[in-house]
């Protein structure tokens, strides 16, 4: 049985400031998509409304039918009784200015690469000498996308272990035309790969750690734990990504690869690893750059690092 609605709301900004107050009561925790509890009820009313969420706030005052108010209160209520975050509610999320159908099936974006994917890759790599490129463990897609978006005159690997999250990938690819130079390809890291070599190697791989996995809050337990969990010290997965790397950049290639809190516990793992710790000028941390040659010079190192069992079979 659905819960009733308070009559006393009648408004957007009603139902704004009402879903304000019983996402602070609930404790509710933000991080996919935004940050605080104003701006993920505005998004909720305002995608049930078929309104921008930038839309004038005059428009917040107008009175809504009762068919609006039972779809803006449905929305909030399952935000702040399911704890589902909002991008699953609505079935989309916005990675570097772009829109991308999310499901449950992919992680939800909020990557800091965004920033670096805008820029080209520059100062690090000259974009006009980039004729191929990967993402790895590419989930919705979006990294693949925005990368080919602003690099219109490369191709793009986008590969997944995940059937499902592959699909959500293939809708992306066509809603923003970019099937033709976007390869989508299922494999366990580099297992299906073959001998294919890149310029850019990218990727915002699994790399929560046990501990961190244990204490995640609800919201976050909503997204696939294939696209999160990756062991004891969340390293797992980029062990097997550091030693197989190099095989797979061309000469003057870079590999980017995002680890967020495990940052701490791979410069432990790799004391003799020059890693560059990239720093984004909107936030975000946690992201290392290699070049191909540094790859070459630690192959040795990186390939004893290798996660026993773990690591498929590559090209090595």
């Amino acid at each position: 049985m659905s819960e009733a609605i308070p009559p006393e709301l009648r408004t957007a900004r009603d139902f704004l400031r009402w879903g304000v107050s019983r996402f602070h009561e609930h404790g509710l925790v933000f991080g996919h998509g935004t940050d605080n509890a104003f701006d993920e009820a505005r998004l909720l009313v305002t995608h049930a409304l078929h309104l921008p969420f930038g839309v004038d706030d005059a428009w917040l005052d107008g009175a809504l039918t009762a068919e609006e108010r039972a779809a803006v209160h449905g929305l909030l209520t399952r935000r702040f009784r399911e704890r589902i975050p909002a991008a699953y509610l609505t079935g989309e999320a916005w990675f570097a200015g772009l829109p991308f159908e999310v499901t449950p099936e992919v992680l939800i974006p909020r990557s800091p690469l965004a920033e670096l994917i805008e820029a080209r890759f520059a100062p690090w790599i000259d974009p006009e000498r980039v004729t191929d490129a990967l993402d790895l463990c590419t989930g919705s897609g979006c990294i693949a996308i925005a990368t080919a978006l602003h690099l219109p005159e490369a191709r793009v690997d986008a590969s997944d272990v995940s059937p499902a999250a592959l699909a959500v990938a293939a809708r992306n690819c066509a809603r923003h035309g970019v099937t033709d130079r976007v390869r989508l390809v299922q494999s366990d890291l580099f297992a299906a790969l073959a001998d294919r070599r890149y310029d850019i190697i990218v990727s915002n791989p699994p790399y929560v750690d046990a501990g961190e996995m244990a204490a995640l809050p609800p919201e976050y337990r909503h997204e696939p734990e294939l696209g999160l969990a990756a062991g004891g010290d969340g390293l797992d997965l980029v062990r097997c990504i550091l030693a197989e790397a190099g095989s797979h950049l061309n000469p003057g290639g870079i590999l980017v690869v995002e680890v967020g809190n495990s940052a701490e516990a791979l410069a432990r793992a790799y004391p003799r690893l020059p890693l560059v710790w990239l720093e984004f000028e909107r936030g975000g941390e946690g992201v290392f750059l290699l070049t191909a040659e540094q790859l070459a010079e630690h192959r040795a190192e990186l390939d004893a690092a290798r996660t026993p069992g773990r690591c498929p079979p590559g090209s090595l």
